[in-house]
């Protein structure tokens, strides 16, 4: 039985149908990745042509331009999408995957006369916006945020650092977290949006071995002063409404390095069998047809592994322990398979002309980015054991 014949079992007939439309949609942009890979222009182009797919509004209410109310796309689907355009195009899985998650974020929990200029705009694929959590000193250790947010007239005033925010050179606005009350802890953070041209933002880029076209870059906020309609949910309330979106992010991950790292494993298998050396295929001696064997299984395991995470999600059913699982297991299963390719493609593999040298360094991106493997573990383990045991 084959991965496809498979995949039309465990999916419903629309998912599977949205899987075609989605491939159809991405093919053509498979020989769009190595030029990005290499530039440090925001592929706005894609962006847009994701717009237009309604790619970007997966989750998104009709009237903002989306593809449903939010909750109304499941997210398996929106799996499904992502795990599809990152094996056409790594970078495509990466506009869709944020700007899905800020898209119903945003719906939830901003106001609407905010909510009605900034949406369709980023569902069209005209802008996009970033999440700033982590900082110089906090990064996994949510309750040591520095950044502080204190009540004024009208509003907040916000001061602090961000530091390795994905898309900072680029992005319209920043869905910031900040203190509000240091006595409280995790229940202490609250949520704002803040647009780009706010008066007391500063910026750095950062130059990078992997993301090249999406930057990442810190933000200063000196004084920002934000008024009271862009917090987003209640003062305090971030944990509940803004991070609870976090188990479906990691499980979007899991499919991304999982698409990109089929993509190298199949370019592979097609080397192999036009490789010829001793007289026959390379393929055909068990040193090259093994390693292909382990990685497709462990690509197959992660791949369900993420469906799964997301489906439990869909049945609103705890997730958190499946997630961290696709988070730290995935990234290194599919780092693994891609390292493999480069041996098993030879010298050719080693240049920037294949594109496995770019997918390694993207996909060894999610070692560290939205939390590191030892995090995630951490969470497993107090789920399994329990947080008296594991601190």
């Amino acid at each position: 039985m084959s991965v496809a014949t498979r995949r039309v079992l465990l999916l419903d007939e629309e998912q599977d149908e949205f899987r075609s439309s989605v491939k159809a949609f991405a093919r053509p942009f498979t020989e769009t990745y190595l030029p990005l890979a290499h530039s440090d222009q925001f592929p706005w182009e894609e962006n847009r042509a994701l717009g237009r797919q309604g790619l970007l509004g997966l989750g998104v209410s009709e009237r903002f331009g989306g593809q449903g109310a939010t909750g109304g796309v499941d997210r398996v689907s929106v799996g499904v999408a992502v795990e599809e355009l990152a094996y056409a195009n790594f970078y495509l899985s990466m506009l869709v995957f944020p700007s899905v998650m800020n898209g119903r974020l945003l719906e939830a929990h901003l106001a609407p006369e905010l909510a009605e200029h900034w949406l369709p705009r980023l569902v069209r694929g005209e802008l996009t916006a970033s999440f700033a959590l982590t900082e110089p000193a906090a990064g996994s250790d949510v309750a040591n945020l520095a950044t502080r947010a204190r009540r004024v007239a009208g509003g907040w005033r916000i001061s602090g650092e961000k530091t390795s925010i994905t898309s900072a050179p680029h992005a319209s606005a920043f869905i910031t977290m900040a203190v509000t009350d240091p006595e409280r802890g995790a229940g202490g953070i609250t949520a704002f949006f803040v647009p780009r041209d706010s008066h007391g933002l500063s910026f750095q880029t950062f130059q990078d071995a992997g993301w090249r076209p999406l930057g990442r870059g810190a933000i200063g906020y000196q004084d920002v002063f934000v008024p009271d309609n862009q917090v987003l949910g209640p003062v305090g309330g971030a944990f509940r409404t803004v991070m609870r979106g976090f188990d479906f992010g990691r499980a979007l991950i899991g499919l991304t390095v999982v698409g990109a790292a089929r993509r190298a494993l199949d370019m592979t298998v097609e080397h192999v069998r036009e490789r010829y050396a001793f007289g026959g295929p390379i393929a055909g001696q068990q040193g090259v047809s093994f390693p292909v064997a382990e990685h497709a299984t462990r690509l197959e395991a992660a791949t369900w592994l993420s469906y799964r995470a997301l489906a439990l999600g869909d049945a609103d059913l705890p997730h958190t322990k499946e997630a961290a699982m696709v988070k730290w297991w995935a990234p290194e299963v599919a780092i693994d398979t891609v390292r493999d390719c480069v041996v098993l493609n030879g010298h050719g593999a080693f240049t920037e002309e294949l594109p496995f040298q770019a997918l390694l360094r993207d996909v060894s991106a999610f070692q560290l980015a939205d939390g590191t493997a030892q995090i995630q573990k951490t969470v497993i383990a107090r789920q399994l054991i329990g947080r008296r045991y594991t601190g």
